[in-house]
């Protein structure tokens, strides 16, 4: 049975009839909400609570800054190219079971990474890192890909609206991770913080077979070799790319840095690291808001929030030409602009890919929406392989000051470049309105321009219907 419900359905009625009440949300939209809201939060407290105690306990056991990296990185990578594969074949596997699937092993695995410290120190330690790590990420490829894929499914008119509240919950995983499983770890041990929390990962599971439909649909033909043809996409794809890495750079150095630099404890780091979530938790959804009803604003938002997100990288060590010293309130200031920062960039960058997508001439179907899902997670993995691996190398040889620098100049160039391109694009999209208020049509959009321009390639004749909402 297909689940797509359109939440703004077009009035056939007469001109006379008074405008009607918004639809309320069907229970079939309410469970889905429900069921990736458990989703998001479950699979995000799992993976950050290493954060706090992680770094430290694989120094004990023999590991390298750079091998710590790579740990990080592995996951990364696995992540990168389960992305790819699943949403690639998202109709093949089926939305529902490749998300409870993916819970499923993300549990076992969570539980497997707490029995590692058994282990004997060194090679044995590192390996089992690797292959723990490796197949955690394939298993949180699928969940998270058949979520962004079936959030946008359900509610295609406020995808942005939608994923910026589903993000409160991803916010709420990444906010208690770090001090609960600080405060467990330094309670209970390094075993019990994944023990617990695989658990509660595995309750999900049956949780979400009971309430999440189920969703049919068609493959497609289309491939990701297409959606990359645009400029547009490979410069959204690019903002990805830095904004993962930054999180990542962060989750593999910051905490060594804070506790040798303030001699903090591993839970008052998972306490700072709140000031990264919770800006970020509260913004995404008014910013995904924002987006829905004014999309002109993303092409903003996705540019000065990597900006900011810039400036706070420099200023988080800070940047030792400043000659500025480095305080604990400073730290902690820069931390709530990134994370503030990327809720800005970050929310807008799905339904931009979605809408070059349908520019291009995709389907508007579960198909599209799994590659557009498993691109958006194959180049998220990139920059999460990127930023441990490059950051835990750059700190060790120089110092995490000069890491946290160059992470911020990585993003000040991406936000440049999708600047300059906007600038130069909307030239050619004042033309293209002009060109459509002649031919008549006066309901336009952000993909009113683009959409008419391919209708007069084609058959030279103006589009003769309202253009698909956003």
């Amino acid at each position: 049975m297909d689940t797509h419900v359109d939440l703004q359905q077009p009035d056939n009625g007469s001109a006379d009839e008074p405008p009607s009440t918004p639809p309320r949300m069907s229970r079939q939209e309410i469970l889905t909400l429900i069921s990736m809201a458990s989703v998001n939060f479950s699979s995000m407290i799992c993976y950050s609570i290493l954060g706090p105690f992680f770094p430290t306990e694989a120094v004990k056991k023999g590991a390298s800054q750079t091998v710590i990296g790579l740990i990080f990185g592995c996951y990364a990578v696995c992540n990168l190219f389960g992305s790819l594969i699943m949403g690639r074949y998202i109709v093949q596997i089926g939305a529902k079971f490749m998300l409870v699937a993916g819970l499923f092993v993300s549990s076992v695995c969570t539980m497997l990474f707490g029995l590692i410290d058994r282990t004997p120190s060194g090679r044995d330690f590192i390996i089992l890192c690797f292959v723990i790590r490796s197949i955690d990420a394939l298993g949180f490829a699928g969940a998270m890909t058949a979520s962004f894929a079936v959030s946008a499914k359900v509610f295609p008119n406020n995808i942005a609206t939608v994923l910026g509240s589903l993000e409160i919950f991803t916010g709420l995983g990444l906010i208690l991770g770090p001090p609960i499983g600080g405060w467990l770890y330094q309670s209970f041990g390094y075993e019990v913080p994944f023990i617990a929390l695989g658990c509660l990962l595995l309750i999900m599971v049956p949780f979400n077979i009971y309430i999440l439909p189920s969703f049919d649909a068609e493959p497609s033909k289309d491939s990701f070799i297409r959606l990359l043809t645009r400029l547009k996409i490979l410069l959204i794809c690019f903002v990805i790319f830095t904004l993962s890495s930054g999180l990542s750079f962060l989750d593999a150095t910051l905490s060594i840095f804070a506790i040798e630099k303030f001699n903090l404890s591993t839970g008052y780091v998972g306490l700072i690291l709140l000031g990264l979530s919770l800006p970020y938790c509260l913004a995404s959804p008014i910013l995904g808001y924002i987006t829905d009803k004014c999309p002109a604003t993303r092409s903003w938002f996705i540019v000065l929030g990597g900006l900011a997100t810039a400036v706070g990288f420099c200023l988080l060590g800070p940047m030792p030409v400043l000659n500025i010293p480095s305080q604990l309130w400073l730290m902690i200031c820069m931390l709530g602009i990134i994370g503030f920062a990327l809720g800005m960039s970050a929310i807008p960058t799905f339904p931009e890919i979605l809408d070059c997508a349908y520019e291009e001439g995709f389907d508007e179907g579960l198909s599209t929406l799994g590659m557009v899902s498993g691109l958006f997670g194959a180049v998220w993995s990139l920059g999460m392989f990127y930023g441990p691996i490059v950051g835990g190398v750059i700190t060790q040889q120089l110092s995490f000051e000069w890491a946290a620098t160059m992470q911020g100049g990585l993003c000040c160039f991406a936000a440049h470049l999708c600047g300059v391109y906007y600038f130069c694009l909307k030239p050619r999209q004042s033309r293209n309105l002009r060109a459509i208020h002649d031919n008549g049509i006066t309901h336009v959009d952000e993909t009113t321009p683009l959409l008419n321009e391919e209708s007069q390639h084609d058959g030279g004749q103006p589009a003769g219907e309202t253009p698909r909402p956003q």
